[in-house]
């Protein structure tokens, strides 16, 4: 039987969907994952990292352990293909000591933008796949070949929910801490639907120089600064009569798993648009390309109940992008 070791980030339930789709097609799977920007991010190396002057020591020093660690693996296991997701943890030399034995396949699930230090890495691989369709001419000018696989989702976490009852007019979920753009968005949707039943989901900065004003701020019932975990998403989804979706800054020809996770809850989704998003998903979801669009289409959906999302996920499933590696 075929093994793969997969290699990626612990935030996310990606690399168990991931097993998951590789043991469907028949393969043995084993999953390592990876804190960043430090590795294991526990309270003493985050208060290490937080108050440190050096924090590119700290993260040098952590990727040289868990390198150690994630070569005893390899070692271990003796897998035919490593599948890394992101892999800007990896030294290059550990890269290089996993393509001696076995077929390397890199999947980045962020943008090349923000982790150009692991360019060397791609330099490793067998297949280089992206989400995001602008990286590919970045990569080419590296002399790195990489093919547009899009994000997916995995229908045992995200479907639809008989019966249920809509609490909430409005959902947002996703990081709003690092983004200004989701920021914007969602003070104008919060503004300009005051009485409605609005809830936002995300990690947000909580600032140290006003935390009593934050503490205290108006529509502090509307934002929950938390990381949501795929059920407690699945059921907000079912239970909103619009989900909004905002991209981060760094998507620009692509999708974010959101995409697909709320179209597999068949909620109503008014998103941001993109190249990408209006070639497939234009007559499944609402695309705005402004601020006032946004809202007018919000307004609208809040006016209709209508499911016209019932067939957008076929294809668009972690065992179908997975498929398309195996046999790409």
């Amino acid at each position: 039987m075929n093994r793969v070791l997969i290699i990626g980030p612990d935030f996310h339930y990606f690399n168990d969907s991931i097993a998951k789709a590789f043991r469907k097609l028949g393969w043995e799977a084993k999953v390592e994952a990876f804190a960043t920007p430090v590795h294991p991010y526990t309270l003493w190396n985050k208060l290490r990292y937080k108050f440190s002057s050096d924090k590119l020591a700290l993260k040098q020093d952590s990727r040289l352990r868990y390198d150690s660690y994630i070569r005893a693996c390899f070692d271990n296991y003796q897998p035919n293909l490593v599948f890394v997701l992101n892999g800007d943890n990896l030294a290059t030399s550990t890269v290089a000591y996993f393509h001696k034995k076995s077929k390397v396949v890199f999947w980045l699930f962020d943008s090349i933008t923000r982790m150009m230090y692991s360019i060397d890495n791609l330099r490793e691989a067998d297949a280089v796949y992206c989400y995001e369709q602008k990286d590919i001419p970045l990569l080419a000018k590296e002399h790195i070949k990489a093919s547009f696989l899009p994000q997916a989702v995995d229908t045992t976490l995200y479907y639809p929910i008989q019966g249920i009852e809509k609490k909430y007019d409005i959902v947002f979920a996703g990081e709003i801490w690092n983004s200004k753009k989701r920021q914007r968005l969602l003070e104008k949707v919060v503004q300009h639907f005051s009485g409605k039943k609005i809830r936002i989901v995300g990690r947000c900065k909580i600032p140290t120089k006003d935390f009593f004003g934050w503490l205290f701020r108006t529509h502090r019932d509307i934002y929950t600064n938390t990381n949501a975990s795929a059920k407690e998403l699945n059921m907000l989804y079912n239970q909103a009569h619009v989900v909004l979706n905002i991209h981060n800054e760094q998507q620009k020809d692509g999708a974010n798993p959101k995409v697909y996770e709320i179209l597999a809850t068949r909620a109503h989704q008014v998103c941001d648009a993109n190249p990408y998003l209006e070639t497939y998903f234009a007559r499944v979801m609402d695309l705005y390309h402004s601020e006032d669009e946004m809202v007018a289409q919000i307004e609208a959906a809040l006016e209709r109940s209508q499911d016209i999302t019932t067939k957008a996920i076929i294809g668009n499933t972690f065992e179908d992008r997975i498929r398309e590696v195996i046999h790409g």
